[in-house]
């Protein structure tokens, strides 16, 4: 039963059947049987959990598990408090309600990796960073969310999941690496 990190680079689609016109998983990795627990859309980068085993998929993806997750978020504009209380919510999107999460202003982190296309770039619009810390994760949530509060997404990366982060088990866009589906209950 092998548990799989993966940095998904930008643009690459979060499943293993054929895209005719962008990577998918298969492109990295050749382990027979997996699939992702919980998915990235193709413009968001970071961490991947993958898994052979049904229940474990659940335990990690299923928003009861309270496996957190966490992005840093290239935001267009510069976050208020009021931005930033509205964030932590609840915020209701209109037709989900969030649960309350964590909203922080960051620096640009050191470590990230240049993307590639770049994000665009506008001389007379500043950006900033959020990090985002939720226990759910809807359908480009974290997307919805910046631009309720009028802060629209312009880089996502998901850089924890529960116990497993990047910043622990470091890997480049493209890198995986198998660990102990026990880790997930030392988190």
């Amino acid at each position: 039963m092998p548990l799989i990190l993966f940095n998904k680079p930008f643009d690459v689609m979060c499943q293993f059947s054929a895209h005719e016109r962008r990577k998918t998983l298969a492109d990295y990795l050749d382990i027979p049987g997996i699939y992702p627990a919980g998915r990235l859309d193709a413009d968001s980068e970071g961490l991947v959990l993958l898994t052979d085993d049904g229940k474990l998929q659940h335990r990690i993806s299923h928003p009861d598990s309270k496996q957190a997750k966490t992005y840093v978020v290239q935001v267009e504009g510069s976050p208020d408090d009021d931005a930033l209380a509205r964030l932590n919510g609840p915020l209701d999107l209109g037709d989900f309600v969030t649960r309350p999460c964590h909203a922080r202003r960051i620096e640009e982190p050191e470590w990230l990796w240049e993307r590639h296309p770049p994000v665009r770039y506008r001389n007379a619009i500043p950006t900033s960073w959020i990090a985002l810390t939720l226990s759910e994760g809807k359908n480009r949530q974290v997307r919805r969310m910046t631009a309720a509060v009028g802060l629209p997404t312009l880089r996502l990366i998901r850089i924890s999941i529960g116990p497993f982060a990047l910043a622990t088990h470091p890997l480049w866009p493209g890198d995986w690496r198998e660990v102990s589906p026990a880790e997930l209950d030392r988190g």
